[in-house]
């Protein structure tokens, strides 16, 4: 239901634009977004989320004013910018119904019950 896009190899402080599109009949706007990323070896991260309670955002630390979390009906987006290595990843999508604010919904992502087949992100010169 869920479709990521955008990944690829980029040179560090490059940029990438992540998109995750939904399936006919599967409206994200009803939903809360996630954006997750799991690099080899390590746990899967909450890069950041918004949520359908009040709109609110949250932003992973690492990444705070370098990625911007947007969507739109149907679509949403992970706008990355002055990229690292340590950004190296899969990045997922990850819908949820749940009301809750977004940093909680970054923190679990077990509260995720609608998940993207990830896009690989590669930082590499």
């Amino acid at each position: 239901q869920l479709q990521a896009s955008g990944g690829g190899l980029v040179q560090p402080s490059g940029s990438l634009t992540l998109s995750c599109a939904a399936s006919s009949g599967f409206i994200l706007n009803d939903y809360s977004i996630g954006w997750f990323r799991q690099a080899p070896g390590k746990e899967r991260e909450g890069v950041s989320c918004i949520s359908t309670r009040g709109g609110g955002t949250s932003t992973a630390d690492s990444v705070k004013g370098r990625f911007t979390i947007s969507r739109d009906k149907n679509t949403a987006y992970l706008q990355m910018s002055s990229l690292k290595p340590e950004d190296s990843a899969v990045y997922y999508c990850a819908a949820s119904r749940r009301q809750l604010g977004a940093r909680q919904l970054c923190r679990e992502p077990s509260l995720f019950a609608n998940w993207g087949q990830g896009t690989l992100v590669t930082v590499s010169s």
